[in-house]
């Protein structure tokens, strides 16, 4: 009893703790044989854990390993996170920075208090998480020597004082949170290119926000409840001091007064200018006039030659489609079989599966050769042509799903080749020509990327529309998700979402970049789960060619961004981006979008948690995915990031896991 006495004392008089509470069993000689690692957190739990949260005990040399919120690699600690746990407390000087292979902190939502240790020797740290307290003084100065940081949360805490400009020699920095604190004077030039969330909003600073092209990625969300902030990124003019004010009131107010005589030649000179500008002005009205009638007559000719072009392009077409069915009809109503009938109910009457020499001849000639796709089953760019219309008429279908556009089929062809086809709804596409169906057709059917299911064939003719894509064989997102309706369905485990995520991130990145087009209908059921379940983005761009202005699904209108819901708007990037946001919740909690709440992000991370029913154990990795969601999910446009930003996000977040799992090399 006395040695363990004497050994407490040895503990206190090296760590300059006044009073210590901390439980250890076992002999003397396991005692003195503690790692150092395993001191450290116990001497951090004997000021932090006040009201003895953490029941930290230790009777072999790496028990410690085993304790909550610590992972360690090669019996080192590598990463320490106790968020939520209800610790008060201070976080005594030379404590968590005896932990040299640290790579991940985060003391989130606790109540500890004071101020914040030297972290310095920590350099390997790369996450640091220290939000939701009531921690004081400066800014840490110490983090700055952290040049592995990746990720830096103090937002709402009693932090005060100046921002150092030094936070630009952060330079690998991609999440920097300081919102929610006392925070005065400047803030300070932040050029890193690495940098994709930055946030703080609810300060005291004051100044011009400095317009450099990192800053000038975020919106006024990251910057506002700062009275005295202005500049151009927050659309609030930054005023000279009254001095220079009063001087630029205008030349008037400081010019000589005018003489008498020049004062009168002026007013008559005003006079003489005032009667020519009159007359000016009408010859000019009438000029205008006459320019508007010669512009509305030209508009008027133009429009009634491109009606009767347009009429007579119909006619031909209608005589040509006249033609194709004569040759065919016949044919396929001899060899149809009940199967086919369940597939396309008007695949007799519009299909062309063998040509005559008369429809050949047409082929042949240049002009008629947009016409005669028609009636025909056409591949997309360097496809080869592997089926042909007639096999795909005769395959067995099976009914996939209904989705806002379109009905989707399994297609399984007597050589056993397996397709996906997409049935069009004719009501919903009829706002879209022929021409502008076959165009935009051609411009998605080049689109080729591991994330997105390739579009591999299309047919069109009369009332009949079909896009035929590979099939994927184990279903939809929607359907891992939510499982079956009877069982409540278990939310995903994070790592499984942030594989998803980031598919489906890569995916959409590479069509708002590689083309003018956006996604327009993302949602669960359109993310097809491939071969290798990688996660497959379906339907894409095709949202464009219907009006679903009437669609009345609640959870369809969920994933809709506020500025085109209820309204007769096209999608854009953005409006995608709000869709991954309400996808991301999704994969999360296991709710489909009618039942998300509208929270502001850090009630919806508690909404998240709680939806889940996990322990904290991953809660920071967790955490960082609904601050993601929650971005993404912003009311205002403008205030959401881009996809590829989006991405890059989910890379971070990535990297950390890695990071924190692999070792400490």
């Amino acid at each position: 009893m006395l040695q363990n006495i004497c050994y407490l004392l040895f503990v206190v008089s090296v760590l300059s703790f006044s009073s210590t509470t901390i439980c250890i069993g076992g002999d003397a000689d396991s005692m003195t044989s503690l790692p150092v690692d395993a001191v450290a957190l116990l001497a951090f739990k004997s000021g932090a854990d006040l009201d003895n949260k953490l029941l930290y005990t230790t009777n072999e040399r790496f028990d410690y390993c085993q304790w909550r919120g610590v992972k360690c690699a090669q019996g080192r600690v590598v990463r320490y996170v106790v968020q939520s746990f209800g610790l008060r407390g201070t976080v005594p000087a030379a404590t968590l920075s005896r932990l040299d292979q640290l790579r991940v902190l985060s003391l989130q939502n606790n109540s500890l208090f004071g101020p914040l240790p030297d972290f310095s020797p920590l350099i390997n740290l790369k996450t640091v998480f220290l939000d939701h307290n009531y921690f004081s003084g400066t800014f840490p100065l110490s983090i700055l020597s952290l040049h592995r940081l990746l990720l830096l949360d103090l937002s709402h805490n009693n932090f005060t004082g100046i921002l150092p400009g030094n936070l630009t020699a952060l330079d690998r920095l991609g999440y920097l949170r300081l919102d929610s604190n006392r925070f005065y004077g400047p803030i300070p030039p932040l050029n890193q290119t690495t940098l994709e969330v930055f946030n703080v909003s609810n300060n005291n600073l004051t100044g011009p926000v400095p317009v450099t092209p990192t800053l000038k990625k975020f919106k006024i969300f990251s910057f506002m409840y700062n009275p005295n902030l202005c500049g151009e990124i927050i659309n609030k003019p930054c005023h000279d001091s009254p001095f220079f004010n009063s001087s630029s009131g205008g030349a008037t107010a400081t010019s000589p007064p005018t003489p008498l005589l020049q004062n009168a030649q002026s007013q008559r000179g005003l006079s003489d200018s005032s009667h020519a500008k009159k007359h000016h002005k009408n010859v000019g009205l009438i000029l205008g006039f006459i320019t508007g009638v010669l512009i509305l007559t030209a508009a008027v000719l133009s429009l009634v030659a491109l009606i009767r072009k347009k009429r007579e392009e119909s006619e031909e077409r209608q005589q040509l489609d006249g033609k194709v069915d004569t040759n065919f009809t016949e044919e396929t109503t001899k060899t149809k079989s009940p199967k086919d009938t369940t597939f396309f109910p008007h695949q007799a009457e519009n299909a062309n599966p063998h040509e005559n020499s008369e429809s050949k001849k047409l082929k042949s000639d240049p002009q008629q050769k947009r016409l005669t796709k028609s009636g025909n089953l056409i591949f997309c760019s360097g496809e080869e042509e592997v089926y042909t219309l007639e096999q795909l008429m005769r395959a067995s279908a099976e009914l996939l799903g209904r989705g806002t556009i379109g009905t989707t089929y399994k297609a399984v062809m007597v050589n056993q080749l397996i397709v996906s086809v997409k049935r069009l709804d004719a009501c919903k596409t009829a706002i879209t020509s022929a021409e502008e169906f076959e165009q935009h057709m051609e411009t998605v059917g080049v689109l080729r990327h591991p994330n997105l299911v390739p579009v591999r064939a299309y047919f069109q003719a009369k009332q009949e529309r079909l896009i035929i894509f590979d099939y994927q064989p184990n279903g939809s997102l929607f359907s891992l998700i939510h499982g079956s309706r009877s069982a409540r369905a278990k939310p995903l485990h994070w790592t499984s979402c942030l594989k998803i995520a980031e598919d489906v991130a890569q995916g959409l990145a590479y069509i708002h970049q590689a083309s003018k087009l956006v996604h327009g209908n993302l949602k669960s059921s359109n993310v097809l789960l491939g071969s290798d379940f990688e996660a497959c983005i379906t339907d894409y761009c095709l949202a464009i060619l219907a009006d679903t202005s009437s669609d009345d699904d609640p959870d369809f209108a969920g994933y809709r961004a506020p500025e085109i819901r209820n309204s007769a708007r096209r999608a854009t990037p953005k409006s995608d981006v709000y869709a991954f946001g309400v996808l991301l919740l999704e994969l999360l909690t296991g709710k489909p979008p009618s039942q998300h709440p509208f929270l502001a992000p850090p009630d919806m991370a508690d909404w998240v948690r709680a939806m889940r029913d996990d322990d904290s154990e991953d809660d920071m990795r967790l955490r960082m995915l609904v601050e993601v969601a929650s971005i993404c999910s912003l009311t205002s446009p403008e205030q959401r990031p881009t996809m590829w930003q989006v991405l890059k996000m989910i890379t971070n977040i990535k990297e950390i896991m890695d990071d924190s799992h692999g070792g400490y090399s």
